[in-house]
């Protein structure tokens, strides 16, 4: 190779550089936000990649996600909200994160796009201006699960028709912890039942909740949706088994994994519709202009390897209308 072709040569490869480091930087990031912790929501970070794949963005190709987690601390939310407006994030993501994690971003920008999910009513929540026409820069997922408090109430009674007393756990730092337990009291009211509420905020409050229950007699257990409960599933699960507490959840894995029943709606589907919203939104559409999505399907999954251990026999009408049965 002669002088003249070498020179021609590096002159490429060093104009191929900028390129190639240009279009790395092209790449957006998206920015995540969760009060829970990595471990607790792996599966449904994959459903939320999953929604972006289908949108046409692949983590570590053509986007980048930036992951905050709060470990079960809302009050680190508005400052890992912050840091992702500081890193200049093209759209900011809280699916799961419920109200505080979706209030915590909007506190922090005004401007970049929100995309959340939560179980609440997002209009009631004052998190949009309407479920058609959200307005700002804020859209997402209802997956109502913060509104079905009545329907577990329901279905342990129908389990449980003898049973006088029912517990509810909640996290109290809930900007709509009220509502919920509300509607659980309503419907513990309608069945003449009595309903304790027990609260927990913490790690370290969860077990004492629980255990307050036992001595009070409970006969069941509703858990309320909250992504520190959802992180610390495991620990229920086997709190309601040493207390053998009947316990509904709000989330598939709980039954999956020992839980004796849950009624909700799918959180892997719910991630995977925020990815959706997220990759539409990076292709150019305004948050302002997508609906907020809400879940219309419902599963029942009983657990009846659970439910023998606890000397339960589930009656036939509730085994008819069970989405899953984990024997």
């Amino acid at each position: 190779m002669n002088r003249r072709d070498f020179i021609t040569l590096l002159g490429g490869a060093a104009a191929a550089w900028p390129l190639t480091a240009r279009a790395q930087q092209a790449a957006p990031v998206v920015g995540f936000l969760h009060p829970g912790t990595p471990e607790g929501f792996a599966s449904r970070v994959d459903g939320f990649r999953k929604g972006l794949g289908e949108a046409g963005f692949i983590e570590g190709r053509n986007v980048t996600i930036e992951f905050r987690w709060a470990h079960g601390s809302n009050a680190a939310l508005p400052e890992l909200a912050a840091d992702l407006v500081r890193r200049k994030v093209a759209v900011i993501a809280t699916p799961g994160g419920g109200v505080v994690a979706i209030q915590s971003a909007q506190s922090a920008t005004a401007t970049i796009p929100i995309v959340f999910s939560t179980g609440g009513d997002p209009v009631e929540l004052g998190v949009v201006a309407s479920l058609s026409r959200p307005g700002g820069n804020v859209t997402g997922f209802n997956d109502m699960n913060s509104l079905l408090g009545a329907k577990r109430v329901g279905l342990l009674h129908e389990l449980l028709p003898q049973a006088k007393g029912f517990g509810v756990l909640v996290n109290p730092s809930r900007p709509d912890a009220k509502a919920m337990t509300s509607d659980v009291q309503a419907a513990a009211a309608a069945l003449g039942s009595h309903l304790e509420i027990v609260e927990a905020s913490s790690n370290q409050e969860i077990e004492a909740a629980v255990s307050s229950l036992a001595q009070k007699q409970v006969e069941a257990l509703v858990i309320t949706t909250d992504a520190l409960f959802n992180s610390r599933r495991t620990q229920i699960i086997a709190l309601a088994a040493f207390h053998r507490m009947p316990t509904i959840y709000p989330w598939r894995e709980a039954a999956e994994a020992g839980g004796l029943m849950f009624y909700g709606s799918s959180g892997t589907d719910e991630y995977r519709q925020v990815g959706i919203y997220v990759g539409r939104i990076l292709k150019g559409e305004k948050p302002s202009d997508l609906p907020v999505m809400r879940a219309s399907k419902f599963d029942l999954i009983i657990n009846l390897l659970t439910a023998k251990l606890l000397g339960l026999q589930f009656p036939p009408s509730l085994l008819a209308i069970a989405d899953e049965v984990v024997e």
